[in-house]
């Protein structure tokens, strides 16, 4: 018997027969269809493992189609674990800005550092020296790696394997508690094939990104779509449907099919909490929580430029802490704006901050207002309040550490945040109605468009 609280047969995969025609079936598909990637190279194994570790980590929370282009740049500069350990970490935030979540470029710095010092230029080889020894690797991450460069077998459970799995056996239960987290990853290592245990991760993953995918997925090219219970349990419900209609038109029908279910859902740790929503399909699983709204955030913040010594203006840069949000990269002086305070009064409390960074005294009425820029983070809906000010000074020097001049074209290659560039682009869509109005003869409002038309082109280009 069954007790009660543990998963149903019908979330498993009781079958090991089943199980040897689901890894036959998904192997012969990835084989096909898999994708070029180039961390999916065969190369010695420390180097597979340190390929693999950066591109695992880049992946997180990140597509495929955004992480090549960085991963190769990357791999570029630093071919070796000992050349990533000799790498400042400004240098590796110039390289990683732009691709969000910046604490994982700092522990794949931090983890490089501690091979070469701790662990003799060696990869840890196993899932539990990975887990352990590595900053930033967590249980997936330690299995891809264990189960593609070294053949462990281990299932691996990421994002896009347990949309699978919980379409396969109907696990509607919330996906992120510690109950069906684990139930997840018993059902992988059940499943995982230990002939080709990297190839089977792999695939698993390769279809969750371009076949099962979250909204509109493509169960017609679903090489294990007879296992899905997801799948069954939709076409079930539309014959049931045109059988319904026929009945009332006074057609005879043959007995409806029956739809294979848990039989113990009530107690079941693994079934849905609510009902099944026909509109939805395959899509009812996973479950997952509503997400807390993103916190509001309004902040102050000042591009503060000066005349360059090549006639390239240059603009003044402030490093946040090592630690925290965007930990380490520059950004213009800015101010988070506080409830209980007016916006008027944390102007000037910015501007007081820009006079002590850079030794002089400057007034409110020079911080011309620019406009607002957003920026949404995973867990942040920032609005930044842009204000301008130039400086007519080019011997204009900071009083504080933690401060850089840096020129337009020096910004494109710096350690700066995606939020920052948007700012920039703001600014400068805002100078071009000052250019048209002072160079250019304008007679009508048409004139005016045209012409602003015409400079912001040449400015973005």
């Amino acid at each position: 018997t069954t007790d009660a609280s543990s998963p149903s047969p019908y979330h498993t995969f009781p079958d090991p027969a089943d199980v040897v025609r689901f890894r036959s079936q998904l192997l012969n598909w990835y084989n096909k269809e898999k994708r070029e990637l180039p961390w999916r190279t065969l190369v010695k194994r420390n180097y597979i493992i340190l390929l693999l570790w950066v591109s695992e980590i880049m992946l997180q929370q990140t597509q495929v189609a955004t992480v090549k282009d960085y991963y190769n740049k990357w791999m570029k500069r630093w071919p070796t674990v000992q050349d990533l350990a000799a790498a400042t970490l400004e240098e590796v935030n110039q390289m990683w800005a732009g691709l969000g979540y910046y604490s994982r470029g700092r522990r794949l710095h931090e983890g490089a550092q501690k091979v070469v010092s701790e662990l003799k230029g060696q990869m840890p080889r196993t899932v539990e020296s990975l887990l352990k020894q590595l900053p930033g690797v967590g249980r997936y991450t330690a299995a891809a790696i264990g189960s593609i460069a070294q053949g462990l077998v281990t299932g691996a459970v990421d994002g896009n394997v347990i949309r699978v799995l919980c379409r396969l056996r109907a696990i509607g239960a919330d996906s992120t508690s510690p109950a069906v987290t684990e139930a997840l990853w018993n059902l992988a290592n059940m499943l995982v094939d230990p002939e080709r245990p990297g190839d089977f991760n792999q695939a698993m993953m390769e279809l969750g990104a371009r076949v099962c995918t979250p909204k509109g997925p493509l169960c017609s090219q679903c090489p294990v779509q007879s296992h899905c219970h997801s799948y069954h349990k939709v076409h079930v419900k539309q014959e049931q449907k045109s059988k319904n209609l026929l009945g009332k038109l006074g057609t005879k029908t043959s007995k409806l099919p029956d739809i294979e279910d848990c039989t113990n859902s009530v107690t079941c740790p693994l079934c849905p909490s609510e009902p099944w929503n026909d509109e939805l399909g395959v899509q009812n699983f996973p479950r997952k929580p509503s997400k807390k709204p993103p916190r509001v955030e309004r902040t102050l913040t000042c591009v503060v430029k000066r005349p360059g010594d090549d006639g390239e203006e240059k603009f003044l840069l402030i490093q946040r802490p090592s630690k925290g949000l965007l930990a380490g990269l520059w950004e213009f002086p800015s101010l988070l704006l506080e409830v209980e305070n007016s916006e008027k009064k944390q102007k000037g409390a910015l501007c007081e901050e820009i006079s002590r960074i850079l030794g002089t005294h400057l007034t409110e009425n020079l911080l011309q207002y620019v406009g607002e820029v957003v920026h949404i983070f995973s867990h942040i809906h920032q609005t930044y309040v842009v204000y301008s000010v130039c400086l007519e000074d080019r011997d204009t020097h900071t009083q504080t550490e933690n401060t850089q001049w840096l020129t337009r074209s020096a910004l494109q290659g710096a350690a700066v945040s995606t939020g920052l560039k948007k700012i920039l682009k703001k600014k400068a869509s805002n100078c071009v109605c000052v250019v048209c109005v002072k160079r250019q003869h304008i007679k009508s409002p048409a004139d005016f468009c045209k012409t602003a038309q015409i400079v912001y082109s040449v400015i973005l280009t």
